[in-house]
């Protein structure tokens, strides 16, 4: 696995800008090439470091150093711990909705307003339980969500339209942007899990990726310490924004 980009480190934290199409972490005690397999390579006293967590078929999950997660083809900042008390130290702060966290995603179609607020609760899919969904006829416990967002460009390439937001959960559910914007006929360009037919009928942008990006987050050291770090825009999803063309 390549080295991946360190944003800040010190004893108790790693910081990186994770890239595009690599897993934070597998299912099975067998998996490999993932963000905790290079973790654990560059910090080995962390292996342990969390909770534990079995998989379906028994085996118990590598998840060293993880508090927080990104989906696999999510790029973007993610914080790794390095010791327990630093863990329970940032498991609170998640857990009480205290982190502050801001995406970027370039969406299908043109938003009507300027900003606003997805408060969907969360469930299973009726079609597929893999899936999450926020629409009518979601199955299992559902799980209150909240996202504020703000278009911050709309227009058109080649004739299709699409749409540049800030996005800023307010809560950390599973796909919870990539649901959200479905269940509002927005959804991220490039999902091959919620965009249904729109990936097959649009170019979207000549990405080859998912149109998401987590660029900043914000939470509290365990030193006490407020700290912001922050993942620039990726260069084909710059490229991919600053292609769209206002629609006059």
């Amino acid at each position: 696995m390549n080295e991946l980009k360190v944003i800040f480190e010190n004893d108790d934290v790693l910081v990186i800008d994770k890239p595009a199409g690599l897993l934070v972490h597998g299912e099975g005690g067998d998996a490999t090439g993932t963000v905790v397999d290079w973790f654990v390579s560059r910090v080995p006293s962390a292996r342990g470091v969390g909770e534990p967590r079995v998989a379906q078929d028994g085996k118990e999950v590598e998840r060293s150093g993880i508090v927080h997660r990104l989906d696999k083809d999510t790029s973007g900042v993610m914080i790794l711990v390095k010791n327990q008390s630093a863990f329970e130290h940032f498991k609170e702060q998640f857990h009480e909705r205290l982190v502050k966290k801001e995406y970027r995603a370039i969406v299908y179609g043109l938003m009507k307003d300027k900003w606003g607020t997805i408060d969907r609760s969360i469930g299973r899919s009726s079609k597929d339980w893999r899936r999450r969904s926020a629409e009518r006829g979601a199955k299992g416990k559902l799980r209150d969500a909240v996202t504020d967002w703000e278009s911050l460009k709309s227009g058109e390439v080649n004739g299709e339209n699409f749409s540049f937001l800030k996005l800023m959960p307010k809560t950390g559910r599973m796909h919870q942007l990539r649901v959200h914007l479905k269940a509002i006929d927005h959804p991220i360009v490039g999902d091959t899990v919620y965009s249904g037919k729109r990936l097959e009928q649009s170019a979207n942008l000549g990405l080859k990726r998912l149109a998401l990006h987590a660029l900043s987050l914000k939470i509290i050291l365990p030193d006490g310490q407020e700290a912001v770090f922050t993942a620039e825009l990726p260069p084909e999803l710059k490229t991919a924004m600053e292609s769209i063309a206002p629609v006059v």
